[in-house]
């Protein structure tokens, strides 16, 4: 069998349906083995295919803006989609069940600072009537990081992809009150890229007949299942954790129709880069994104 090396850039269960190729055994099913990466601090992962070191990343089609703003042609394709809603959720010290985003200014948020999730989060809060730049914020690079400031009694909110949020729920130090993946709607928030030269391969073929089923059985199954089948991967967080993240993906529709980056919600991502003035202009998706290899 032919091994693949995939990367993600973040570690989390909002993930799932790239993890769960290989947790789920659904590469096996097309022939093909697969070890899993996560990128190193500094790093890029659609660099690391860029370079030929990784076969398949989990990136954004933002990521291919910047070189673009350049002049230059992105370095990697994107083939499919991951997620089409954003995986971050808001957790507060105390159960508010009448939580709106404006009470995000009465106490300190501990948020992921930097690049896409800021972007999102800046967009979705001016959506919900909130100025991200009024809020008095702890920055973070999230993760473990974010994790033991939150366990240190740092801020008041939190922000991140599940399941962090539901780690600490299960922890009894934290409730989730808010979804910015509903404050913001349908977007392209992560998708799979490649090499250009890889994509007419066997191995991209049968990449993307094990991705398809793996996303649509993550997407439909219990998620108990799915949490059974990748907790491995998350040996500090406890399985009903992962599971009540799924779930909470699935009601979403995080994982809803099919593989393809869809076009409506490329645009949206352009206006999330927009509204942050983090792109210089709306690039064309026809030199972005490529249908996903035939299956």
């Amino acid at each position: 069998m032919n091994k693949l090396n995939i990367m993600a850039s973040r570690h989390s269960a909002f993930y799932s349906p790239m993890i769960c190729t290989i947790a789920g055994g659904f590469l096996e099913k097309e022939g093909l083995t697969g070890e899993y990466h996560v990128v190193e601090p500094g790093q890029s992962s659609g660099g690391a295919v860029a370079e030929g070191r990784m076969d398949v990343a989990q990136a954004a089609v933002s990521a291919s803006w910047g070189p673009m703003d350049q002049g230059k042609k992105p370095p990697f394709a994107h083939f499919a989609q991951i997620n089409r809603y954003d995986g971050f959720f808001i957790a507060a010290r105390e159960p508010d069940s009448s939580f709106s985003w404006k009470k995000l200014l009465s106490g300190k948020f501990l948020h992921v600072h930097g690049g896409q999730p800021e972007a999102m989060l800046r967009y979705g809060a001016h959506k919900e009537g909130v100025n991200l730049a009024d809020v008095d914020d702890i920055e973070s690079p999230g993760g473990e990081k974010m994790m033991a400031q939150w366990r240190e009694g740092q801020g008041d909110y939190f922000h991140e992809q599940g399941a962090f949020p539901q780690q600490l729920e299960y922890e009894g130090r934290a409730n989730i009150v808010g979804s910015v993946g509903k404050a913001v709607g349908p977007v392209a928030f992560s998708s799979l890229v490649c090499r250009w030269d890889w994509l007419e391969s066997d191995d991209a073929r049968r990449f993307a007949a094990a991705y398809k089923a793996s996303r649509e059985w993550v997407n439909t199954a219990d998620p108990s299942e799915v949490a059974k089948a990748e907790a491995s991967y998350f040996p500090d967080m406890a399985e009903s954790a992962i599971a009540s993240a799924v779930g909470s993906y699935q009601e979403l529709g995080t994982w809803d129709g099919g593989i393809a980056v869809e076009r409506d919600l490329y645009a949206a991502a352009l206006d999330v880069f927009e509204h942050s003035n983090m792109v210089n202009s709306r690039h064309s998706y026809d030199e972005v994104v490529v249908p996903p290899p035939a299956i």
